[in-house]
């Protein structure tokens, strides 16, 4: 048997999640949990690094007490944030969280004016948390630090960084960022100019799988660290599991919902740019067109002012179940409307989108409940149907995973409004991935090809069938 340790960060928690690979079969097990969320200081936000380094030893020390013969590690986080460091790796200014708004004036030139020509050097859409923003924004206030910062990772490298000294950046991760050239996988020299980026202090992006050193911390000198696909999406997608024959659109779901599908060539028509299509890469580099909806954040965030956020499997069963019982909603929410992006009050600025539109304000938490799921859910249909108008072909199915996987009236509806069949797995989508390529690079599994057949094999999704 070999064991994996996948470290997942979420932008509301972490995990460190123990992957057994044993004749052909992947069991997961999840050996630490923390919590995780923004710091919000001055009017700025910002992510509590030592702390989540500190939970991330704590996970690898658990794993190895229990599993002395751990084999491995890779970290995945959220996508587009930085860590900007001296020529020894020591942090030189405080790591951002990607909701804070101090790139908005930046985000509203580029829509303005410059956007289609930034689409066609990148590929990426204009989501006012790119990294191209960000390091304007950091750059421009702070010139200084133009001579100051020699090196750049995302967030999983900075970790790997941490880990075993090495530096690195995947291009699942660099491909988030609106700075990679379409073509090939450098950064684009028009990007980093027209963005004011010193060039030379991004590491390279390189294909995931690299074994980068051993961790050099106490009681774990014999883990190897490894290069995973640093884009929690880039792992979920390269875990999907497929049919043959079929066309399928990948939605991860959870703080975001994130729509998708794997392409030879990326998507740069004027309809593509007008959806906000993201041409990411997977770790590999092939590419993977998304379009990066809002997720279970708005149920997440309005749960709380609403009567409570469950606190076990039973409780969001009777949460499902009453929105299920209630009426669909005569007016769906316009999931694309930025003041639901991250407001001080997420029912408020709902009933704020609502009352503008002289709809009807839910009554109640179950009400809440059925208008943001059926919300969603139709946000996934438009998709697929772009996605299909677009590329001129079907899709046969959606593939859900992640949390939202598990929301059987979020599966039912997106089958409804897409009218085709949903597909639920109740997979681990990131760890997986992770995982994936932790087995691949350590040799314990052939290719991909081989880990994702064992997964078709392995795992049982649950069909809906559109309502007739």
């Amino acid at each position: 048997m070999t064991t994996t340790a996948a470290i997942d960060l979420g932008a509301t928690s972490g995990r460190v999640i123990l992957g057994h690979w044993d004749k052909g079969r992947l069991d997961l097990e999840e050996i630490h949990r923390f919590p995780n969320h923004l710091q919000t200081l001055h009017g700025n936000d910002y992510w509590n690094i030592p702390v989540l380094y500190t939970e991330i030893l704590n996970g690898l020390r658990k794993a190895v007490k229990k599993y002395p013969s751990l084999a491995s590690c890779g970290v995945n986080t959220w996508g587009v944030d930085t860590a900007l460091m001296d020529q020894s790796g020591r942090l030189i200014f405080p790591i951002h969280a990607y909701r804070d708004n101090r790139t908005e004036p930046f985000h509203r030139q580029l829509v303005k004016k410059d956007l289609p020509k930034v689409f066609q050097w990148t590929g990426i859409g204009a989501q006012p948390f790119n990294t191209s923003l960000q390091l304007q924004e950091t750059f421009s206030s702070y010139p200084p630090l133009r001579e100051m910062v020699k090196n750049i990772l995302f967030l999983p490298g900075y970790f790997s960084f941490l880990l075993s000294g090495e530096m690195a950046n995947d291009l699942s991760i660099a491909s988030t960022s609106q700075l990679m050239a379409i073509q090939g996988t450098q950064y684009s020299k028009e990007a980093l100019a027209h963005f004011g980026i010193p060039s030379g202090v991004l590491r390279e992006a390189e294909p995931a799988g690299r074994l980068l050193g051993t961790v050099r911390e106490a009681e774990l000198e014999k883990v190897q660290v490894i290069l995973s696909p640093g884009h929690d999406t880039g792992c979920a997608f390269s875990s999907m599991p497929a049919q043959a024959g079929k066309k399928d659109l990948y939605i991860s779901c959870g703080t975001w919902s994130l729509c998708g599908f794997l392409s030879e060539q990326p998507l740069l028509s004027e309809k593509a740019l007008a959806m906000g299509v993201s041409n990411e890469r997977n770790g590999d580099g092939a590419f993977r067109p998304t379009r990066i909806l809002l997720g279970l954040w708005l149920l997440e965030q309005t749960l709380p002012d609403i009567g409570g956020t469950p606190a076990n499997a039973a409780e969001w069963e009777v949460l499902v179940g009453g929105a299920e019982a209630s009426a669909p909603p005569e007016t769906l929410l316009d999931i694309s409307d930025k003041r639901l992006f991250n407001p001080a009050n997420m029912k408020a600025a709902i009933d704020e989108q609502l009352r503008q539109r002289e709809a009807k304000i839910p009554s109640g938490r179950n009400e809440y409940a059925r208008l943001i799921l059926e919300s969603l859910a139709k946000g996934q249909a438009d998709a697929l149907r772009d996605f299909s108008a677009m590329t001129g072909e079907a899709f046969d199915r959606l593939v859900l995973v992640g949390g939202g996987s598990k929301n059987r009236l979020l599966c039912q509806l997106a089958a409804n409004y897409a009218g085709v069949e949903a597909v639920s797995y109740e997979l681990e989508g990131t760890a997986v991935g992770n995982s994936g390529q932790q087995l691949v690079s350590l040799g314990a599994v052939e290719d991909w090809a081989t880990f994702r057949q064992s997964l078709d094999t392995q795992l049982k999704g649950i069909s809906y069938q559109p309502a007739s």
